[in-house]
């Protein structure tokens, strides 16, 4: 027999490696990848959440306190960032600058096709999880812990995660502040 508690992980791992997959392959401006893509479980999770709950009392943010909750709840965060890098392109203007040459004198402004992939990948790896039934979430908090850790490389600085639940009642869904 396997146990419930084993199958459960095997499928949320599984179904976040689809997710990983479904975050990579998902369209990206000029076909340029800045991805950066992990998945967290374990002890890795409470090593994310104990930073989140850190960050959470030095800045009097109830929702970091809230979410580190949920981290230390989740079978799994899938993580994915992006790199902050211009596509170099002639005419654009879209990240308030007048072109990709002055947005890099400024290396601190995202190129706004990094933050738009960002966003089409997040959405192609949630959608992987609705389709499996894999309760999840989506949380900024879980980047800014995973930017302080340094899990990823120094490029990527606009990270989130994706926490992962299977259980008998959404645990995302009646969170308190």
């Amino acid at each position: 027999m396997i146990s419930e508690a084993q199958f459960k992980i095997d499928a949320v791992i599984n179904i976040a490696g689809k997710m990983a997959v479904a975050a990579r392959t998902a369209p990206k401006g000029k076909g340029r990848d800045n991805l950066e893509i992990k998945i967290a479980t374990d002890s890795d999770l409470l090593i994310i959440a104990d930073k989140m709950e850190e960050i959470g009392k030095a800045n009097e943010q109830a929702n970091f306190l809230r979410d580190a909750n949920n981290i230390r709840n989740s079978e799994a965060v899938v993580l994915i960032g992006t790199k902050i890098q211009a596509l170099n392109l002639k005419v654009c203007g879209l990240c308030g600058m007048e072109n990709c040459e002055n947005k890099n004198k400024h290396p601190q402004i995202p190129c706004a096709f990094n933050t738009n992939d960002l966003g089409v990948a997040i959405g192609s790896a949630v959608s992987i999880a609705m389709d499996n039934r894999i309760d999840n979430r989506i949380m900024y908090t879980v980047g800014m812990a995973v930017r302080e850790l340094r899990i990823f490389s120094e490029e990527t600085r606009i990270i989130i995660g994706i926490a992962l639940s299977v259980s008998g009642k959404n645990i995302f869904f009646d969170r308190k502040q």
